[in-house]
């Protein structure tokens, strides 16, 4: 069996690994279910501030997966959060390559349905990508995709736990706003989401340099091979290099796309249908469907089959043993009841012989007495 965490948490086994920490399949004891625990790996104070931090978000939103709950255990602490099997967006692509931009459409809604539950508590993300956005295992049915990992994820106004000059985040996502050094806010989200955007519908990592470049120099450019020109209205508002002229909330960019998307032609007859895998894998040893596998106890020893020096063993099937039965034995004799007790401060009755002779003397004296009144 694997590792017990605060008497609570079995790990399982590792299902990955992110800057802070490395995120198991483990066995909650308590709520009887598998969940994603994310331990942490270093102890530094700068990264257990960090650890507080997202531990104590709690975003209750089909489409964003937050922490659920924590431990703590000696040295090691640990948050745990729903286990999400289908991977993520990268898995997705990696598989599939360009998607259908009706099924873009699906799941750049869900993103932008999560994100606004995210803004709507105040918190920036900071680190959207397709790596962060963890897909549900679905099959071919409609997908369903968790915006995850919130630990550079910051609220709006809260102080920032890096210097000014530096920035956090992924390369390649970030907003240009942000590498200015301006302080974290939402249209910085919606800009990485555009760039997801085009990681879907495109198969490839956008080059957020040669866009911006190219907002710079000549304008919103024509829209991208692959993109259609419907969408590619709202993905390049989402990508404008000034962050006032982007959409002011992601409520807003999902009322846009979902006006694009009805301008979008029907699906292709016949086209391949999107899979979402299950990404985990099975269970190791000792594990099952409803947590760890107990293994069957050992008979005791002599109650097995006789030696062969004994003769063939009797079949398994054998309702019974054979052989003869002793007859059971003998009930005891019954026990004499047991002389009724006194009461307690009372006196005993006397013997029978006793109180005839006492009746006796009584109607003695009672005989003299009426003699005697006869004669006055």
């Amino acid at each position: 069996m694997g590792e017990v965490f605060a008497g609570r948490y079995e790990l399982v086994d590792p299902i990955g690994r992110g800057g802070a920490g490395a995120v198991w399949r483990t066995w909650d004891r308590r709520r009887r279910k598998y969940v994603a625990a994310k331990v942490l790996l270093q102890g530094d104070a700068h990264t257990l501030l960090r650890f507080v931090r997202e531990q104590a978000l709690r975003i209750d939103h089909p489409h964003v997966l937050a922490p659920a709950s924590w431990a703590a255990d000696d040295d090691k602490v640990l948050f745990t959060m729903d286990l999400v099997a289908g991977g993520s967006l990268a898995h997705v692509i990696g598989d599939y390559g360009p998607l259908p931009p009706r099924f873009a459409c699906v799941l750049l809604d869900q993103l932008l349905s999560g994100l606004a539950a995210v803004h709507a508590e105040g918190v920036v993300h900071r680190d959207v990508k397709p790596a962060n956005i963890l897909m549900e295992a679905t099959g071919t049915g409609r997908p369903h995709l968790r915006l995850s990992d919130f630990g550079i994820s910051v609220r709006k106004g809260e102080p920032r736990l890096t210097g000014t000059d530096r920035v956090l985040g992924t390369p390649g996502y970030f907003a240009p706003e942000q590498l200015a050094g301006a302080e974290p806010d939402f249209p910085a989200d919606l800009f990485a989401v555009g760039l997801v955007a085009l990681y879907l519908l495109r198969g490839s990592r956008p080059d957020s340099h040669a866009l911006v470049e190219q907002f710079g120099a000549h304008g919103t450019p024509e829209a991208p091979e692959g993109v259609p020109a419907p969408l590619w209205g709202v993905i390049s508002n989402l990508l404008h290099p000034d962050p006032g002229s982007r959409f002011r909330t992601a409520t807003g960019a999902r009322k846009a796309l979902g006006e694009a998307a009805r301008l979008l032609p029907d699906a292709v007859p016949g086209e391949e249908p999107v899979e979402v895998f299950d990404q985990l894998g099975p269970l190791p040893a000792g594990f099952g469907p409803r947590g760890p596998e107990i293994a069957a106890a050992a008979p005791p020893v002599g109650f097995g089959p006789p030696p062969s020096a004994y003769g063939p063993a009797e079949p398994a099937a054998a309702p019974e043993t054979s052989g003869f039965h002793l007859a059971p034995p003998a009930p005891p004799p019954a026990a004499p009841p047991a002389p009724r007790a006194a009461r307690s401060g009372g006196i005993a009755p006397p013997p029978p012989k006793v109180t005839a002779g006492i009746l006796t003397a009584a109607l003695l004296c009672f005989a003299v007495g009426v003699w005697a009144l006869t004669r006055l």
